[in-house]
């Protein structure tokens, strides 16, 4: 495996890129962008990079499902870190084009839902067509094959084409939340600020199954960052849900969680414990009564005096 080179979304120009340009150890690699989330992730997984840095969710339509099935399905990896890129678009153009001349707009899938009110207002009969990605779509028009393009306003030189409108956003603050993915290791230690992320697969679909598989978490105080459902392709109706808990899975109330799961359900697929971007463990809520790991070692120490006879 290389250990120096880090695959992304690209080509060159993509908010990926610019995400994982902001990752202390990018200086010190080699980022090499790939066509789709697949390939960067399968770059990955035939051991020629050291880790790929992919979209997973955004604050305005929610998960990546391109990514996360990704992630469902293949060959395990794991999430090492998270990157968080507030997000605003420019409509980048050829030179001399003016907003009135602007007929066919292209993007990425995941851009769309954030430039949308601006589009209806600003070009209402343009025609909107998806790109691989948003530099991508900065390539095609520089192709002449779109007359405009939403993306990062940085990918402007990249591609010879000047940003028309900048500043461009429906949500304020919108952010793209990235992941770097690597093959499986053991995780880092926890830092107190952490997040760990599974995928689990109901044994059969009943009444309560949802609930029997999220009351594994709440007993033991466990807060849920993300749930979200993916069809397994098995047929209508069969899903696995892929869940973001708060938490390290060397956590106690974290550890017993995922081994109530294991003893529920058919498969779980861990995806890792890693660190949440831009909080830190002053920003973390104290674990509610019963529920710290100085309070599940305590009553384990009990149990075990109890097998002993030792009341």
């Amino acid at each position: 495996m290389s250990a120096t080179r880090y695959t992304y979304l690209g080509p060159e120009g993509t908010f990926t890129e610019a995400a994982l340009r902001t990752l202390p150890e990018a200086a010190t690699r080699e980022l090499v962008p790939m066509v789709s989330v697949s390939a960067a992730l399968d770059a990955v997984r035939g051991g020629e990079a050291a880790g790929a840095l992919v979209p997973i969710e955004n604050s305005v339509e929610g998960g990546i499902t391109t990514t996360l099935d990704e992630l469902i399905a293949g060959e395990p990896l794991m999430i090492y870190r998270e990157v968080l890129l507030t997000i605003t678009f420019a409509l980048l153009v050829r030179p001399g084009t003016k907003l009135a001349d602007i007929k066919t707009v292209t993007a990425h899938p995941a851009a769309q839902p954030q430039v949308r009110n601006w589009l209806a207002k600003n070009l209402p009969d343009a025609v909107w067509e998806s790109s691989a990605s948003n530099a991508d779509g900065a390539r095609l028009v520089q192709e002449g094959r779109f007359d405009a393009a939403f993306a990062g306003e940085f990918a402007a030189a990249t591609y010879g084409l000047e940003p028309l409108v900048t500043e461009i956003h429906d949500a304020e603050n919108a952010q793209t939340r990235f992941i770097l993915v690597g093959r499986p290791a053991r995780p880092a230690a926890p830092t107190g600020a952490d997040k760990t992320s599974v995928v689990i697969w109901q044994a059969d679909d009943h009444p309560g199954g949802l609930l029997q598989l999220l009351q594994e978490f709440a007993v033991r105080g466990v807060n849920l960052m993300l749930l979200q459902s993916r069809p397994t392709g098995e047929g209508i109706g069969n899903y696995c849900f892929a869940i973001d808990a708060e938490g390290h899975v060397a956590d106690r109330r974290v550890g017993e969680a995922l081994m109530g799961l294991k003893r529920i359900c058919p498969q779980v697929r861990f995806l890792g414990s890693y660190p949440r971007a831009g909080v830190s463990p002053a920003d973390v809520r104290e674990p509610r009564t019963g529920t710290s790991d100085t309070e599940f070692l305590a009553a384990s120490d009990w149990l075990m005096r109890c097998q002993d006879g030792r009341f």
